[in-house]
């Protein structure tokens, strides 16, 4: 079971991704603001972020520039959650310090694919710590 911070100013969003993690068997940790995200990101060092940018407080980009700037956890995986869609607004989310990128609105198929790849891949944070991983056909590494 891998911890999963959500960090999501909206009820409905938190709920469906809270929802799709439970549901592939991990447990989420919940924030609502950037200050909160950064904290819990912090002290609890979960495997996975997935980062709401438009946040009250702090935005996600800040957040996630601080978390970046932590020792605690600068290899943390994350994932903007976004409904930004123009262009250069990817590429300007990764070069803060995403791993990945999520448009809204959320699609669930899209939020597990994501899941897995950064939770399960060779180059996944479990693998950075040490964790048994499963390679795309199932086998353990």
């Amino acid at each position: 079971m891998k911890n999963i911070l959500v960090v999501e100013d909206n009820e409905r969003n938190m709920y469906l991704m809270c929802y799709i993690i439970e549901a592939m068997g991990h447990r989420p940790l919940r924030a609502v603001t950037g200050e909160e995200g950064v904290k819990m990101a912090v002290t609890e060092r979960p495997d996975l972020i997935l980062m709401d940018i438009q946040l009250p407080g702090i935005d996600g980009l800040e957040a996630i520039r601080r978390i970046r700037g932590s020792m605690a956890c600068p290899s943390i995986p994350i994932i903007a959650i976004t409904s930004y869609a123009m262009t250069g607004d990817r590429e300007r989310l990764l070069a803060a310090g995403c791993n990945g990128y999520i448009e809204k609105p959320i699609n669930s198929e899209t939020i597990m694919a994501e899941l897995k790849t950064y939770l399960t891949g060779p180059g996944s944070h479990a693998a950075a710590k040490g964790e048994d991983t499963l390679t795309p056909s199932g086998e353990r590494q």
